[in-house]
């Protein structure tokens, strides 16, 4: 019987910068600025995101993958199978695979014993890390930076990740910490293959399997993933871009803001998939739901 055909992650050739900070000090905000687009989910509501984010950013001729991680807890939870033990997890994955780290700070909320923990955490890994003290948004706040000298880190970069003050010092800080002779910045290549369906009918199992390695987060609860994830692999020599998106119920049922945003950015996946592939739940059959998502994918012409 001939072997199954070889899939293996994609080679990387850009420098990664991972963006890692408790929860809600503005991660996703920023990353959606470095990289200059919407491409994670913003919400006042911590742990919003949970997944690695990943996109292309480029300043001053120097390209990079931004990668946008869940609000790190530096203390493990006791559990290793609940849901922030995950998060963590993805977290430190991130971070052991980036060649520089962003330390985002809430220069508002001042020196959390969060933030101290995550700094230790960080000088251990070796990584050259840039700190930004976010939520600075004119500068008669920067005196709150003087809060966080405590932690014996510099510089300290006070920035606004929502009115976009500060971005370019922090950019120019990152293209010097950088790896010489990076690429030039480009969207991941191959064909792209969206994985939709209902919440909980097995998504992100499939993508892990696929990818043979947790690149999702696997939970028992509907919505575990938010935000769609786009995941490079090449099988038997050929480029494909895996993309991970969120449960979509019935318009009718959504009743949280973030599930509503989830589901939209799932559906846009659509029109940046070469197919899409609508995965089902074999206990409970073709639904309803089921049969609407294959009737959009069939309409966008990604059948």
């Amino acid at each position: 019987m001939a072997s199954a055909p070889e899939a293996r992650p994609a080679a990387r050739g850009l420098p990664v910068v991972a963006i890692v900070g408790r929860p809600n000090v503005g991660k996703s905000a920023l990353f959606n600025r470095l990289v200059g687009a919407r491409r994670a989910i913003v919400d006042d509501a911590p742990g919003v995101t949970r997944d690695r984010v990943v996109a292309p950013a480029e300043h001053a001729g120097r390209a990079f993958l931004c990668v946008d991680t869940g609000g790190f807890t530096a203390e493990p939870p006791r559990d290793p199978a609940v849901l922030a033990a995950r998060v963590r997890a993805q977290t430190l994955a991130a971070v052991a695979e980036a060649d520089c780290v962003v330390c985002v700070l809430d220069g508002t909320a001042g020196l959390a014993p969060e933030d101290r923990e995550t700094v230790r955490l960080l000088r251990r890994s070796g990584k050259p890390v840039v700190y930004a003290v976010n939520k600075l948004d004119t500068p008669a706040r920067e005196p709150l930076l003087h809060d966080f000298h405590a932690l014996g880190i510099e510089p300290l970069l006070p920035v606004s990740a929502a009115h976009g003050r500060g971005v370019a010092d922090l950019l120019d800080a990152l293209a010097a910490a950088l790896p010489e002779g990076a690429p030039e910045a480009s969207e991941a290549r191959g064909t792209r293959l969206a994985l939709i369906g209902r919440p909980n009918v097995g998504k992100s199992s499939l993508l892990n399997r696929l990818l043979g390695a947790e690149r999702a987060i696997v939970a028992p609860e509907p919505g575990t993933t938010r935000d769609a994830i786009d995941t490079p692999l090449v099988v038997a020599g050929r480029p494909y871009v895996l993309i991970d998106t969120a449960g979509i119920r019935r318009r009718g049922k959504v009743r949280e803001p973030l599930e509503r945003h989830g589901a939209v950015r799932a559906l846009g996946t659509l029109a940046r998939a070469d197919l899409v592939l609508v995965v089902l739940d074999a206990a409970e059959g073709m639904t309803d739901q089921d049969a609407r998502l294959l009737g959009r994918a069939w309409q966008a012409g990604r059948g």
